[in-house]
């Protein structure tokens, strides 16, 4: 009985122990740096804080959703729908939904894939997990509110993807891909309930 226990703990700690597999760059597949260049989104590789420019490309997205969403409803009212058939707030936060569920996927495979060709959990250089994060922060906040909504949204979602109160921090812990992405993915969704305090209060004041 000792021996069988002995063996299992020996098991259990090779397994612990078996560090990730990176994939030699001459071996990687078109699939391989497709994944790498999603989950690092152009800027995971830079020096300094690329988590801060992970959450600096979300917030430059969400703009950039606002802006296509302005276009569609102008084109929409042109072509003789009717502002009432498409309303701003309604669009854009259809079209933010559909940005983070892409995102969020697309980010959740990328990021498995990534963990094994960089060689370790997490990497620093995998950021498409902010860039979600920090998309869902925006998704009750009304357009047009000001820029204090789109500074107080990055300074928020940064201080929970740091901070990791509970249960973000136990996210972590899952496995692949779903452990980068489910972090923040919550840090946003709680950076989002704080917003929708902030803007609420706001409207009331005003």
């Amino acid at each position: 009985m000792a021996r069988t226990k002995e063996t299992s703990d020996s098991i259990e700690q090779a397994v612990v122990e078996t560090p990730h597999i990176v994939v030699p760059p001459r071996r990687r597949t078109a699939g391989d740096y497709a994944a790498v260049a999603l989950a690092t989104c152009g800027v995971g590789y830079m020096p300094v804080a690329p988590g801060t420019w992970g959450a600096g490309l979300g917030v430059g997205l969400y703009l950039a959703l606002g802006t296509v969403t302005s276009w569609v409803v102008v084109n929409a009212a042109t072509a003789g729908l009717g502002r009432a058939a498409l309303p701003f707030q309604q669009t854009l936060t259809a079209l933010l939904l559909v940005a983070i569920i892409l995102v969020s996927l697309g980010g959740t495979w990328a990021a498995t894939r990534a963990e094994k060709l960089l060689g370790r959990k997490d990497p620093g250089a995998v950021v498409v997990d902010e860039v979600a994060g920090q998309l869902i922060t925006f998704l009750f906040v009304p357009w047009g509110m000001g820029a204090w909504t789109i500074a107080a949204g990055f300074i928020l979602f940064r201080i929970f993807d740091i901070w990791k109160p509970y249960p973000i921090n136990r996210l972590e812990a899952l496995p692949s891909g779903l452990g980068v992405m489910a972090d923040d993915v919550l840090a946003g969704a709680y950076a989002a309930a704080v917003m929708s305090l902030l803007t609420t209060a706001y409207l009331l004041i005003n």
